[in-house]
């Protein structure tokens, strides 16, 4: 059980923030709503990089800055933080001027609840002069306190080896809460399903329309769930139109915008010819497993007595667990999926510039068997050389060889295998008054 206590839990994005607010004029930390932006700039802004707030989601300054972008830049003077930037698009012309006639270093660091790379009126502005940052839901390392490497682990000469089992939540606890803060933080299940519900009616009520004036906004929910029930599916648009009676040239527009904010993501397929990758089919998923439970209608109690719900919601749950990691490694690796005409498939391949390749498998079994290894044995034959190693996570707790460079996994590995500590958090109270957790018992 969590007990929640005045403490900041330790963003791991803090880092490169830091490093990038000391050579950028221009930073730009965005994620979907509710991840803790805000919290992580207002902290950054009392210590580290004192300064300015303004805030967008405040009425006059959002009226001052739509009236008028320049004058209202004019009157701030040395470094600034502008939260929900998203939502004044202009402001980003105003900010290219500003930065061209003095550029200095973390001069502005900007907050967004949509991905300007997907709004190019928004993202052309500032090409050459902003670092972009994303920030996620919680991961599972953020929550334990200690800073994941399983990303820089599998590239790594030495085979898996984790210390005995570790006490904590169950794992279907963990894919069911997600990494949202505010819904972690809530104990009880109905609960956290209303915060759900609440969240993604803000999110498709503003955001949605702060990025575009559409019409049938009642149809994305509902494409959010059908998205959701098929976690890890490949993004089949003839099926989507056959299913939700939308013209297909809507639903992608739909689909674009799901993306926009931050509620869905693509994984691409691996090819051994790189110009093949961008034309197959890519894999979709809700960037949230807690989300996407709970827009699938399953609980605990519900996969108490169906496990097979559980598969999918677990292979989104460590895909995304792999994207936030990917984010703070060294590796740095791009985020695949594979598969073969004859049916082989690996979850996840990582794939480093220098061409080293790591194939992922989840199984949510908790015994493996060589035949699990199939499609990590076709990745293997397909990369030749560059394949470095095969890791198929399951819910079992043993590391076992299966093979020359290929081991079954347990699934904690994600936030175990080369994890270090974190620094302390701070005590202080979070900005907002939010209690994170902070101990388990």
């Amino acid at each position: 059980m969590l007990q929640y206590i005045d403490v900041m839990i330790l963003r791991h994005a803090a880092a490169r923030l830091r490093e990038a607010l000391a050579d950028r004029p221009v930073v730009l930390l965005h994620g979907a709503r509710q991840v803790g932006k805000t919290t992580l700039v207002r902290a950054l802004a009392g210590t580290d990089h004192p300064a300015r707030y303004v805030t967008f989601d405040a009425l006059t300054a959002l009226s001052a800055a739509r009236g008028d972008p320049a004058g209202f830049l004019a009157g701030i003077e040395g470094p600034v933080v502008l939260d929900e930037v998203q939502r004044v698009p202009d402001l980003f012309i105003a900010i290219k001027a500003a930065v061209d006639r003095e550029r200095r270093p973390g001069r502005f660091l900007l907050t967004g609840s949509a991905n300007v790379l997907l709004v190019p009126r928004m993202s052309e502005s500032l090409v050459g002069r902003m670092e972009i940052v994303t920030l996620w839901p919680f991961s599972q390392g953020e929550i334990e306190g200690v800073l994941e490497g399983f990303v820089d682990a599998v590239f790594g000469d030495p085979p898996p080896g984790l210390s005995a089992a570790s006490r904590g939540l169950a794992l279907v606890e963990r894919v069911l809460r997600g990494g949202y803060p505010e819904a972690i933080a809530i104990g009880r299940a109905d609960r956290r399903s209303a915060w759900f519900d609440a969240y993604l009616t803000t999110i498709l009520a503003r955001d949605v329309r702060d990025l575009a004036n559409i019409e049938g906004l009642t149809e994305l929910p509902r494409l959010l769930a059908l998205i959701a029930a098929r976690p890890m599916g490949l993004l089949n648009y003839a099926e989507l139109v056959r299913t939700t009676g939308l013209a297909q040239s809507t639903l992608k527009r739909y689909f674009a915008l799901l993306e926009a904010v931050f509620l869905v993501r693509t994984v691409r397929p691996w090819h051994a010819n790189i110009g093949k990758r961008m034309v197959k089919t890519p894999k979709v998923l809700l960037t949230d497993s807690g989300l996407a439970a709970h827009l699938m209608g399953i609980d605990d109690h519900r996969l108490a007595q169906d496990r097979a719900f559980f598969g999918g919601l677990l292979e989104s749950f460590v895909a995304m667990e792999v994207t936030k990691q990917i984010g703070w490694s060294e590796a740095a690796p791009a985020l695949y999926h594979f598969r073969t005409h004859e049916g082989d498939e690996v979850d996840l391949v990582l794939e480093r510039r220098s061409g080293a390749l790591v194939g992922v498998e989840v199984k949510s079994a908790a015994t493996v068997t060589g035949a699990d290894f199939k499609g990590l044995r076709a990745l293997s034959e397909a990369a030749g050389r560059r394949f470095h190693r095969g890791i198929l996570l399951y819910t079992g707790s043993e590391v076992v060889p299966f093979g020359r460079r290929l081991h079954a996994v347990p699934i904690e590995a994600l936030w175990r295998w080369g994890a270090r500590p974190a620094a302390a958090p701070s005590r202080a109270r979070r900005p907002g008054g939010t209690r994170r957790s902070g101990r388990r018992t």
